[in-house]
């Protein structure tokens, strides 16, 4: 049996908070004075900034044949992002190791490994020459980067001009053709728009499946997960809580924290999600008729609501719903322009709702997915499962518990009507109902 080409041992990284970073003598004295007025002015004398150690890996160990593709998933903070960066070779290892067989292509954040300065052109002859190819080999893949990221009209203009979108579709051509034996993906990929998510999920399985090479993916859309990778890895706390096959790895995770709900999120415009066109500052879900954090059950009828910057005047601004159950399904889908809700909007703040009617929704918990557009669905900007709800069982189907919990996603309360038809016992011989055929 061939060795791994991606082998981890005992794997750990330890930060430490409040620690002092100063380089010059000035700077370290007035970090010094800074937290000794801190500790004056606290009453129980504790400092501020002291230093405390946090463990964001620990004893983490797995190996990754070639050509598989690897699923990473975990809450914020499980230690997802830490460990590519080590495997990146951009952050060493407190303890443990990782050996690694193959040239490696990393794409962590928007502009990875990129220049601002220079142009789209020359940040994929820089990226090329990172990875260890000559001029050569990277002219021979340029123009298949250039179609790839949709990139043409810019190409000689300084990335630091180019949006988000043109970043990431740069970004990930350059990685994903260079032919590196591994290539690591994290959550960048929600930036670009639906069209392009779907190129890259697909060049990612064409890396894999038609060049044998070997792909690590982080991910919360939990569709892209169960249908690129053969394996996952969960990931909680900075530790690793099991690895195993894609759908049943990720419908752990999805049963391993529902009895909370995160119902709402918002940003301030300069943090919040979006691209040129729009900026989304607020997402929340709330019961119809009862306090925000009350429960929703079964029977509840409840809202999705949006606050959002258009800043594109008289945009014909499209609004798409998605809502996901606990295994990344589909559950249903709507539109805005459905409830009349489309036509030109001025630049602006808006907030638009949809309501969600009750007897519904099954028990359990309930992704929600958002995009945005301008009527073109190659130019949607994708808000994946920043809120979810947790729906309750009713008290008065909890009664059924012995026939076992409703299947499915959906539990539409139905009207059942039952008739009296004879009052006599079938016929011998005939055990259809009267009126049959």
């Amino acid at each position: 049996m061939s060795r791994p080409i991606i082998e981890v041992e005992n794997l750990s990284k330890r930060y430490k908070l409040g620690q002092l970073n100063a380089r010059s003598l000035r700077e370290e004295a007035e970090q010094f004075f800074a937290r000794f007025r801190n500790k004056r002015a606290r009453s129980d004398g504790e400092l501020s900034g002291e230093n405390t150690e946090i463990w964001a890996l620990k004893d983490i160990s797995f190996s990754v044949p070639a050509g598989e593709v690897v699923g990473i998933i975990g809450r914020n903070g499980a230690g997802k992002s830490t460990l590519l960066k080590i495997l990146s070779r951009i952050t060493d290892p407190t303890t443990g190791q990782a050996r690694i067989c193959g040239r490696i292509a990393s794409l962590l954040e928007v502009g990875t490994g990129f220049h601002p300065e220079l142009t789209g052109r020359e940040n994929i002859y820089l990226n090329g020459a990172i990875l260890g190819m000559t001029r050569a080999e990277v002219k021979a893949k340029f123009d298949e980067i250039v179609a790839f990221a949709e990139v043409e009209r810019f190409l000689d203009t300084p990335v630091k001009r180019y949006s988000s979108g043109m970043y990431v579709r740069l970004a990930f051509a350059v990685a994903a053709h260079l032919e590196p034996e591994i290539l690591i993906v994290d959550e960048v990929l929600a930036v670009g728009d639906a069209e392009f998510q779907k190129k890259c999920l697909g060049r990612m399985r064409s890396v894999s499946r038609r060049e044998g090479r070997t792909v690590l993916f982080v991910s919360h859309n939990l569709t892209a997960i169960n249908s690129l990778c053969q394996r996952v890895i969960l990931m909680n706390s900075g530790q690793t809580q099991q690895i195993g096959p894609a759908q049943d790895i990720t419908r752990l995770y999805l049963t391993s924290g529902n009895n909370e709900d995160n119902r709402s999120k918002s940003w301030s415009f300069h943090n919040a999600p979006g691209d040129e066109r729009f900026k989304i500052t607020r997402i929340k879900i709330t019961p119809e008729g009862a306090d925000a954090t009350a429960p929703i059950e079964m029977g509840t009828t409840f809202q999705i609501e949006m606050d959002y910057w258009n800043l594109v005047d008289n945009a014909d601004v499209l609004l798409e719903l998605i809502v996901r159950g606990d295994d990344g399904m589909p559950v249903f889908h709507s539109f805005s322009t459905e409830g009349g809700a489309n036509g030109p909007h001025p630049k602006g703040l808006y907030r638009s709702s949809c309501v969600v009617p009750g007897n519904l929704l099954n028990a359990g918990r309930f992704g929600i997915e958002m995009y945005f557009s301008d009527g073109r669905p190659s130019k949607e900007f994708g808000l994946v499962d920043a809120v979810s709800v947790l729906v309750h069982e009713l008290n008065d189907r909890r009664n059924l518990s012995n026939y076992g919990r409703f299947i499915g996603h959906v539990h539409p309360k139905l009207t059942w009507r039952t008739a009296f038809l004879a009052d006599k016992q079938a016929p011998d011989g005939d055990a259809g109902l009267a009126g049959d055929g």
